[in-house]
């Protein structure tokens, strides 16, 4: 079996020899096609202008890391036109363009910084034999497009900190589907207007009593329903409770004992 049947596309290279060194497995290889392609003119070369090797990580075979070392040819462009004189064969099926990891092991380191976050994520990596930094980990988190999510018909709006006690901004809430949709900035009603208006079809939006938020979604989605949720009017029965009691308070100490023990009998 080639070494490089443990590679993504061990049909496009051509094995040149394996090592294995301190728990790593150096394949050398290099790419069986005779010709390259412009990546400008998409004229086909096979005159080569040079050579150079790229390193680049693949997933980890049992308890060995796996490097490729991928000889690599720089082809000259034969067309006269092109603005390109010379440009590097690549290889997308297995990593992007200057990537030092596969698909698949990005993929891979990816998905753990997802769960586990990016210090934590490098030193379970390094237990997994797939080393890499934490501020790798985040910039992999970073490049990640998100997926375009559909506008929700109940929205919640509340505030959320990105400095506690300092600064706060808005967060909006698919209450039907238990998904954050987004993060505004700030908590004016002009900046949740604007989202919005950019946002048509919410039905419903639940809120607390902020005026600034009352107003922005009047402006926004004047056609939406407007409704306190469940834990704001917990929140706001608790505190009609607390004033009322502590208004209450001195003429029940005025009351005669005998009417103060039947109360508490009745309620028992």
């Amino acid at each position: 079996m080639s070494a490089l049947d443990a590679l993504v596309v061990p049909s496009l290279c051509e094995d040149d020899g394996a090592e294995m060194d301190s728990g790593v497995v150096t394949i050398q290889a290099h790419v069986r096609t005779l010709d390259g392609v412009c990546p400008l003119c998409l004229c086909r070369s096979v005159r080569i202008h040079s050579y150079y090797t790229r390193t680049i990580h693949d997933l980890p075979v049992s308890e060995y890391s796996v490097c490729l070392k991928l000889r690599v040819r720089r082809f000259r462009c034969e067309n006269g036109r092109c603005q390109r004189q010379t440009f590097t064969e690549q290889l997308p099926e297995l990593a992007a363009s200057h990537a030092q990891r596969t698909h698949r092991l990005a993929e891979a380191q990816h998905y753990t910084a997802c769960f586990v976050s990016g210090e934590a994520g490098a030193r379970l990596l390094v237990k997994l034999h797939m080393k890499v930094s934490g501020d790798t980990l985040l910039r992999l988190l970073r490049r990640e497009r998100l997926p375009l999510l559909d506008t929700p018909r109940v929205l919640g709006i509340d505030d959320w900190a990105q400095r506690k006690g300092h600064t706060y901004g808005t967060i909006l809430v698919d209450l039907e589907r238990h998904q954050v949709v987004d993060l505004l900035a700030d908590r004016t009603a002009a900046t949740l207007a604007k989202w919005l208006g950019a946002h048509p079809g919410v039905s419903v939006i639940t809120r607390d009593r902020s005026t600034e938020y009352a107003r922005g979604a009047r402006e926004g989605s004047p056609g939406a329903l407007q409704v306190a949720d469940r834990w704001h009017l917990l929140a706001n029965l608790r505190q009609v409770l607390e004033r009322y009691l502590t208004q209450a308070h001195a003429r029940l100490k005025q009351l005669p004992r005998q009417s103060l023990d039947a109360f508490g009998d009745h309620a028992q």
